[in-house]
C-alpha cells in the first residue's frame, strides 16, 4: 500500500460515510437523543397560550451597566435582551428554535427543515423561504455561512470552538447549507442549530469586533428602537416579523415594547420592583423572598409572589479543591473535607431554611446518581476502572452527612476528624498535623465579598478540628488573573448543568485541559475514567444510554471529592406585578417570560 495514502484512509472512509449520508430525509425536527416529542403537525408548543393578548409593554431590570449592544464579541459589556436566555432571542433568531420542555430538541424556525444522517458527520438546513430580516431583506444560505465565517473570525471563543469541527460549509441548492463536520458529533448539529443568523449586506467584518451603540439588523420579532448607554434600551415589536405565525412562535412575544434598565445593584433594582417602575423581579436571595415581600403593593395583592417547581438539575455550588496542590492532592484528605461542611447549621442561621443540600452534579433529574443504584449499563461503562467509585457511590450515590444543625454537633465532627486521622493526620499542639509534620491549613479564594459568611462558618467548624483556613477576598481582575493560572488552593464556583450535559464537560473535567491555562477545569482533573465517561456520554444516541453514562460520570466526580457540596434551590422564585399575566403550563426548564402578556 503507498506509504502516502494509508494514513488518510480513515479521513476517506468518513468522508465517503458522509456522502452515504446524503440520502437521509429532511425532518421538522431534531433531538440530542431519541425523536422529538412533538409531532411535524403540531400547532404551538404546550407551555404557550396561543391565544396571548398582543399588546402594552413590559418593563425589566439587570443590576451593572453596559457599554455595547453586540452580544457576539469579547469587546466590551453588551447589553442583555437581543440574545437571551431569560429575556429572549429579541432581536436575532437562530436557525431552530429550542423547546422548554424537553431535555435538548430544536424545531423550525429561520430552518423549516434539518437532515443528518445516523452517524452525525454533517447536517444541513433549508431555510424558510419567507424568512427576513428586519430591512426586509431575505435570509439566504450565504448569509448563514457569513455569520458562522464571522463569528469564528471575530465573536467570542465559544463560537470558534464549533468552527474548528467543521471540515466543509457549502450552499445547496437554491435554500439550503450544508455543514460537513470534521468528525461525526452528535451534539454539533444542535449546536449549530442554535446559530443566529446575522446579514451579510449589513456587516463589516473589519470592524464587527468592536464594541458598538450602534444597532445591530436581526431577524427576530423586536428591533433595538433607543439606547441610552449605561443606562436602558428600549425594544420595539417589528409588525412586519416573518416567523410571527410560525407554529414554534406562537404565543410568544406579545409585547409591544420591552424595556430594559440597569441599576447600580440588586438592592436598588428591587426599590425599582416595589415602586412600580419593573413589572418582574428574579429573585435569588432567600432572606428578601422571606421578609421582604411586605410592602404595601403586595398586600393590596397588585404583586404576586410565584414559585416554580422545574425539573433542572442542581449544579453544583461548592468549594473547589485545586489538586495540583497539597494536601488537595489526596483525594481521602478531599473526601474528609467534603464531608465536613454543616449544611443544617447553615441553612438555618444562614439561607432561612430556603435550600436543599447538593448531593449530585445533576440532582433534581434522572440524570443524578442519588439513591440510585449502579444499572448494569452503568457498571459495564466503569468496568475498566475499578477503582474509580467508592463501593457506596456505586451503590446509592453519595449521601452528605447529616448534622443536628446546632453547629456543636460532635459526632458530625468527630466523623470528619476519624476520615482525617485515617488518612494520616493527628493533633499535635492543637493543629491537625499530616505524617510530613505540616499542619493542615488552606487559602480560600473569593471574588470579592460573595459567599463570604459562608466561607467564614465552615472555616470556623474546621478550626475546632485543628485546621487553618484563610479567606481572601480580592478584586475581579485579580480573580480572573489567579483563576485562569490555576494559583489557588480553593474556590468557589458554581458548575452549572443542563439536562444535555455535553462537550463543555471536556473543558471542566477532561485530562487534556487540566494544564491548558484558562480552562473550567478548575480542580485540576486528570482521570481516565472520567475522560471515558465523557466520551460515553456524547457519544450515546438514546435517553437511557445517555442517562447510564451521565450516571456513571457523576459516580466518578463524587467518588474523586473534587468540590465540598454545598446546596441548590430546587424551585424558581418570580415577583411580579398583576398587570402581567402567565400561560397556565410550566415547562420542565421553568418559566418563559417571552410567553407572558399584558392583561388586557
Amino acid at each position: 500500500m503507498n506509504r502516502f495514502l494509508k494514513p488518510i484512509l480513515p479521513t476517506l472512509a468518513f468522508l465517503a460515510l458522509a456522502t452515504l449520508g446524503v440520502q437521509a430525509e429532511p425532518r421538522h425536527g431534531i433531538a440530542m437523543h431519541g425523536e422529538p416529542t412533538l409531532p411535524a403537525t403540531f400547532q404551538h408548543f404546550p407551555y404557550v397560550n396561543p391565544d396571548a393578548p398582543k399588546g402594552g409593554r413590559v418593563a425589566y431590570g439587570w443590576p451593572g451597566t453596559f457599554d455595547s449592544v453586540n452580544p457576539f464579541i469579547v469587546q466590551g459589556s453588551a447589553a442583555r435582551g437581543s440574545l437571551d436566555l431569560i429575556y429572549g432571542n429579541n432581536v436575532f433568531d437562530t436557525l431552530m428554535m429550542r423547546s422548554a420542555d424537553e431535555p435538548f430538541t430544536l424545531y423550525p424556525l429561520v430552518a423549516k427543515t434539518v437532515e443528518t444522517d445516523e452517524a452525525r458527520s454533517f447536517v444541513e438546513f433549508t431555510l424558510d423561504e419567507r424568512a427576513k430580516f428586519s430591512d426586509g431583506q431575505p435570509i439566504t444560505p450565504e448569509d448563514v455561512i457569513f455569520t458562522v465565517e464571522l463569528l469564528r473570525d471575530k465573536g467570542l471563543p465559544r463560537y470558534g470552538v464549533t468552527a474548528r469541527k467543521i471540515a466543509k460549509m457549502e450552499k445547496v441548492g437554491e435554500r439550503s447549507v450544508r455543514f460537513t463536520f470534521n468528525e461525526p458529533d452528535r451534539e454539533l448539529p444542535l449546536i449549530l442549530g442554535l446559530m443566529p443568523v446575522l446579514p451579510r449586506h449589513a456587516n463589516d467584518p473589519a470592524t464587527f469586533g468592536r464594541s458598538t451603540l450602534k444597532p445591530l439588523v436581526g431577524s427576530g420579532p423586536y428591533v433595538l428602537e433607543n439606547v441610552r448607554p449605561g443606562d436602558s434600551i428600549t425594544l420595539r415589536r417589528n409588525p412586519d416579523y416573518w416567523a410571527k405565525d410560525l407554529p414554534s412562535k406562537r404565543g410568544f412575544d406579545n409585547y409591544d415594547e420591552i424595556r430594559l434598565t440597569y441599576y447600580r445593584d440588586e438592592n436598588a433594582m428591587f426599590e425599582a420592583f416595589k415602586g412600580g417602575l419593573l413589572d418582574a423581579f428574579i429573585e435569588g436571595s432567600s432572606g428578601r423572598w422571606k421578609r421582604q415581600y411586605n410592602f404595601p403593593a403586595k398586600l393590596r395583592g397588585d404583586v404576586v409572589q410565584e414559585t416554580f417547581d422545574t425539573k433542572l438539575a442542581s449544579g453544583m455550588l461548592g468549594f473547589v479543591m485545586n489538586t495540583r496542590r497539597a494536601p488537595f492532592d489526596d483525594r481521602e484528605v478531599r473526601r474528609a473535607l467534603a464531608s465536613l461542611f454543616d449544611f443544617e447549621w447553615a441553612n438555618r442561621n444562614l439561607l432561612s431554611n430556603a435550600y436543599t443540600r447538593t448531593q449530585s452534579y445533576w440532582d433534581n433529574s434522572d440524570l443524578s446518581s442519588h439513591g440510585v443504584k449502579a444499572s448494569d449499563g452503568e457498571r459495564k461503562l466503569l468496568a475498566p476502572f475499578p477503582d474509580a467509585v467508592s463501593a457506596d457511590i456505586m451503590d446509592h450515590g453519595w449521601d452528605a452527612p447529616v448534622s443536628d444543625g446546632t453547629g456543636r454537633d460532635r459526632n458530625f465532627l468527630r466523623a470528619g476528624f476519624d476520615r482525617l486521622k485515617a488518612a494520616g493526620f493527628a493533633m499535635q499542639n492543637g493543629q491537625l498535623t499530616g505524617k510530613n509534620g505540616r499542619a493542615l491549613s488552606f487559602e480560600l479564594m473569593l471574588k470579592g465579598r460573595d459567599g463570604e459568611q459562608l466561607a467564614s462558618a465552615w472555616a470556623a467548624s474546621l478550626a475546632r478540628l485543628g485546621i487553618t483556613v484563610t479567606i481572601r477576598s480580592v478584586d475581579a481582575s485579580q480573580y480572573q488573573l489567579r483563576l485562569n493560572a490555576y494559583d489557588y488552593d480553593m474556590i468557589m464556583f458554581n458548575y452549572t448543568s443542563s439536562l444535555s450535559p455535553g462537550v463543555e464537560q471536556m473543558s471542566r473535567w477532561g485530562s487534556a485541559s487540566r494544564d491548558v491555562k484558562g480552562t473550567y477545569n478548575y480542580a485540576g482533573a486528570n482521570d481516565p475514567a472520567l475522560d471515558a465517561m465523557i466520551n460515553a456520554m456524547l457519544a450515546a444516541k438514546d435517553r437511557e444510554s445517555f442517562r447510564d453514562a451521565t450516571r456513571a460520570f457523576d459516580r466518578v466526580l463524587l467518588s474523586n471529592a473534587y468540590v465540598v457540596p454545598l446546596y441548590y434551590l430546587p424551585e424558581q422564585w418570580l415577583g411580579h406585578w398583576s398587570r402581567i399575566e402567565r400561560p397556565q403550563a410550566t415547562p420542565i426548564y421553568g418559566y418563559q417570560l417571552p410567553t407572558w402578556w399584558r392583561k388586557q
